[in-house]
């Protein structure tokens, strides 16, 4: 029972510290996504290359570094129109509220989570 209680007053005391639960991604990562997609750009198989971009933006807006976090943003902001379908669409929208987040503006992280939400996809873009 001590130990329930106790969890509970460190979730509660993280809320208001700004503790987040969002994983860090470190700077090898990055690095290491920055290579694949420059090996995907010489094969220039789209599909490939595209699944390294969104690796690669998912590494940028987990960065501790703030210009990896603007980098990813860009990223992501430039391929949010070019969405294949709502699953990838709803993934770049879940992964510029991250970013947006992780730059401080919380009125635009929480705007793109409520977007996020509201994208409808089929059955068959579920991942299973």
């Amino acid at each position: 029972m001590e130990a329930k209680i106790g969890k509970f007053f460190d979730s509660f005391s993280n809320f208001f510290t700004g503790a987040d639960q969002i994983p860090w991604c470190d700077r090898d990562v990055v690095v290491g996504c920055e290579r694949e997609v420059d090996e995907a750009e010489k094969i220039s198989h789209d599909e490939l290359r595209s699944e390294c971009i969104m690796r690669l933006s998912w590494a940028l807006v987990h960065s501790r570094q703030p210009q990896d976090v603007q980098r990813g943003i860009a990223m992501l902001e430039a391929s949010l129109s070019g969405a294949k379908s709502p699953l990838q669409r709803r993934e770049q929208l879940y992964l510029l509220a991250v970013g947006y987040y992780r730059s401080g503006d919380y009125s635009r992280s929480r705007e793109l989570v409520g977007q996020c939400l509201t994208v409808r996809f089929k059955c068959s873009d579920v991942l299973v």
